[in-house]
């Protein structure tokens, strides 16, 4: 097996970074790499690891589709938690996990993610995966346990489907009310970094694959590409049907089956394929609930001072919302925004409440 460098950036980008050098699985040498040294590293596979405090971590259901879209769908999940333009972030995913389980997911700034790559430049060597320090923790057998590392001034805690890298006075708050066992033997955490050096858990650097170029997204964009990951099967199935209304019509028990199959609640109505369109007209495409909320949040934060004041999701009714704004121009300007996404605003009534406008709206399909 050829060698592998693993180098640990530290958290201050002043300071020289400790590495290790890993053939068949031991140390064959170990040391400190300084900025601007004069002679360049030897050329070899390497693997950086980075706080982990820097990365937010996380295990999530995400919907089949493509590698974009389930990025896209991980931040829309991550939206509240990262608190960040959706331009700005780089999102890495784990290994395709087993039918049914969630996928290991991490975002970091792209900024940040840049700069540690131009800190290992500094030091003469190019990084071939990067790693937050807190996914070289193993994880516990145990539900109830995290275990812990030092790396630098912060303490990396992993547990099942869980990791974070957090300030030693705030162990305990995090780490509730799952007990903390601490990995201090030297040996044992360089073993551990070892591994994740040659199965890599995660890569960061994977991430640039959708921020290289022009590839770049805002949140709106990221609600779309979500929201295509989340149409249900009644969705497609009366889509396919509406498409191809003749079709339809040729096979009319055949329609009638799936329908029984996919809304047994709709097969005892009289006329079952009209129920099912009808249902259809009120779910709003292309994303379903998801992707149309995502769209609608989207479309009201791009108008200055408009506020979403209610929304309401009902199966038979479809989506309705109220929207504060202070222009009676705002709303088509949220309507247009809608219409972008594939969906169509109708406003129902528009009131001036104490020198704000109410706008009631339905959200459905453009026909």
């Amino acid at each position: 097996m050829k060698p592998i460098r693993l180098i640990l950036i530290p958290s201050l980008g002043t300071e020289p970074a400790p590495y290790l050098v890993i053939a068949d699985g031991r140390v064959r040498e170990r040391g400190v790499l300084e900025l601007d040294a004069v002679e360049r590293p030897e050329p070899m596979r390497t693997v950086a690891v980075v706080p982990g405090v820097e990365a937010t971590i996380r295990w999530l259901d995400l919907p089949a589709g493509g590698l974009a879209q389930q990025r896209a769908a991980a931040l829309w999940m991550l939206k509240d938690t990262v608190a960040v333009p959706a331009d700005r972030l780089a999102v890495a995913l784990g290994s395709v996990p087993a039918a049914g389980q969630p996928r290991l997911v991490a975002v970091v700034g792209l900024s940040l993610l840049q700069a540690w790559i131009d800190y290992l430049d500094a030091l003469g060597v190019c990084a071939d995966a990067i790693v937050p320090d807190v996914m070289t923790v193993p994880e516990p057998d145990e539900d109830d346990r995290l275990n812990a590392v030092a790396f630098g001034p912060a303490m990396a805690l992993r547990g099942r489907g869980f990791a974070a890298s957090v300030q030693p006075d705030l162990v305990e708050l995090v780490a509730h009310p799952r007990r903390v066992e601490p990995i201090r033997d030297p040996g044992e955490v360089e073993r551990s970094l070892i591994e994740a050096a040659l199965v890599l858990p995660i890569d960061l650097l994977s991430a640039l694959d959708r921020t290289r170029g022009t590839v770049r997204r805002d949140w709106a964009l990221v609600a779309g590409l979500a929201g295509l990951l989340m149409v249900s099967p009644l969705v497609l199935v009366a889509a396919a049907a509406a498409r191809d209304d003749t079709a339809a019509r040729a096979d009319v028990s055949s329609a009638h089956a799936e329908i029984a199959r996919v809304a047994p609640e709709l097969a005892a109505r009289p006329d079952p394929i009209e129920a099912l369109r009808q249902r259809v007209l009120t779910a709003p495409p292309p994303g379903g609930v998801i992707g149309a909320t995502a769209a609608l949040f989207a479309a009201v934060e791009g108008v200055e001072g408009a506020e979403l004041d209610l929304l309401i999701i009902d199966p038979e009714v479809g989506m309705k919302a109220s929207v504060a704004h202070t222009d009676y121009q705002d709303m088509q300007l949220i309507a247009r925004a809608m219409r972008a996404n594939g969906l169509q605003v109708t406003e129902t009534s528009t009131l001036d409440d104490r020198g704000r406008i109410v706008s009631d709206i339905t959200i459905g399909s453009v026909r």
